[in-house]
């Protein structure tokens, strides 16, 4: 049986009667309450905020900075990137005798480079938008099959156009499909914008419906 503080005050002295708990220097420090994160930890909107600010800025560098300056060595003709309702094979015959071996590399060098960048870096942007809030898991596919889908049309166009240009002989056969990706490519890159905006819109409806609640 456990003795009292009198008990032990009378066997022990006067600082036995005092509880272990009350000894000087055995103050405990309560341990730190573990809280929720707050609302916003973790939240990817930043991220993405950041990456559509370098989507848009690579958007003006490829469409609209660097193929407007390559017209420059092609007497003024646009290039077949920025033809969005597409372009014919006589199009294409009158490019590839505006544009020497120089501005055909150079133009095949913007392909490798801005125009591939661009690419990746607005499929990994729309990525992000479709995974973090798209609700639906058949929305969040469909998102992504579609950012896949303008990737791989959108590279294969910039390719096709580079081997339509540069060909020894021409191709009229090169040209069509040069022309049909380009068309797709840009179908998809509206419909890719205009889901993931979509997406984003019901999202935030979504949280500001929740606040009263929340509150």
């Amino acid at each position: 049986m456990s003795k009292t503080p009198a008990q032990r005050a009378r066997k022990h002295g006067e600082r036995a009667a005092v509880a272990p708990s009350g000894h000087q220097g055995d103050t405990r420090i309560p341990a730190p309450q573990t809280t929720s994160a707050h609302p916003g930890d973790g939240n990817p909107r930043l991220i993405i905020i950041a990456a559509l600010g370098a989507t848009l800025f690579m958007f003006w560098y490829f469409h609209l900075l660097t193929l407007t300056q390559m017209t420059q060595l092609s007497n003024g003709l646009a290039m077949p990137d920025s033809l969005i309702g597409g372009f014919s094979s006589g199009y294409v015959q009158q490019l590839r005798g505006a544009l020497n071996s120089d501005a055909l590399g150079q133009l095949s060098y913007v392909h490798k480079t801005a125009g591939t960048i661009f690419v990746v870096v607005f499929s990994l942007t729309f990525l992000l938008v479709f995974g973090a809030w798209a609700r639906s898991r058949a929305v969040r596919r469909a998102g992504f099959a579609g950012v896949l889908l303008f990737a791989v049309v959108s590279i294969w166009g910039q390719i096709a156009i580079d081997d339509a240009l540069g060909a020894h002989a021409f191709d009229a056969g090169l040209a069509a499909l040069a022309s049909v990706l380009v068309v797709l490519g840009w179908v998809l890159f509206v419909v890719v914008v205009l889901g993931g905006g979509a997406v984003a819109l019901l999202n935030w409806q979504r949280k500001k419906d929740a606040q009263p609640a929340d509150a």
